[in-house]
């Protein structure tokens, strides 16, 4: 995962007029202008993925991959998680612009390994599930934004939740139990939820570190994907329950 460094070099400065402007006050005003680069960077990569994703849903190639599944398809399942490692385990060396780059492919082969979802869920539910998604989201983010309650507690044991939902979802690859997957979407909707107001306080206190230091561009990055994964987690489990079959 990416270790920024601990510190904090926003010193203040000028504003248009050449007015002095204080170190709180351009914090704050850097600040605002982070989480919008942040969640610009985010918004843009769900509507990515899900133009991506509806149009392989439409493709030949696309139907034909999920309607007779093959070591390709699943290949294409596992690419986004393949691409989450290298980029976690190899920001420290990335240049901002190769960890953005990244960042758009991620959000492409996010894009085909959801198209299923167009091929099982009608229109309708999948749009009233990802509205639902969003306002849930938006209220979850600005908590997380604005509360002056410690969640870093949280953190550990939503990561370990996660990984516990990954190792269920495998399991239940063989299973196919209904069961388990209505338990598995629960749980997903509940931990992604506290993810989201997790790791906004996360990206905001991680700016607080690094204001005026050159890793604020990749830290934009990285708090878009985190807040990313929330959403389209949130969204995926939470299609199966409002959800209409085709």
């Amino acid at each position: 995962m990416a270790e920024w460094p601990n510190q904090n070099s926003s010193r203040g400065g000028y504003d248009l007029a050449g007015n002095p402007v204080s170190q709180s006050a351009a914090v704050d005003a850097g600040l605002r202008s982070h989480m919008l680069k942040v969640y610009n960077y985010m918004a843009s990569a769900v509507l990515l993925t899900g133009i991506v994703a509806m149009l392989f849903a439409q493709s030949e190639f696309g139907q034909n991959l999920f309607y007779n599944p093959s070591i390709l398809t699943w290949v294409l399942i596992f690419s986004p998680l393949i691409m989450i490692f290298a980029i976690s385990f190899g920001i420290n060396k990335m240049s901002q612009g190769t960890l953005q780059a990244m960042f758009w492919t991620f959000a492409v082969l996010m894009g085909l390994s959801m198209a299923s979802i167009f091929l099982r869920f009608t229109d309708t539910s999948i749009a009233r599930t990802f509205f639902a998604t969003s306002a849930a989201f938006a209220g979850l983010s600005l908590y997380g934004y604005t509360t002056k309650k410690d969640l870093s507690g949280m953190g550990s044991f939503l990561i370990m939740g996660v990984i516990g939902l990954i190792v269920a979802s495998l399991i239940n690859i063989f299973l196919q139990s209904s069961g388990l997957q209505w338990a598995i979407s629960f749980l997903g909707v509940l931990i992604f939820a506290g993810l989201t107001a997790y790791d906004t306080q996360q990206i905001k206190n991680t700016y607080l570190q690094l204001a005026g230091t050159e890793f604020v561009g990749k830290a934009a990055i990285m708090g878009a994907l985190n807040l990313y994964l929330d959403f389209v987690n949130m969204f995926q489990f939470l299609l199966n329950f409002m959800g209409s079959s085709e």
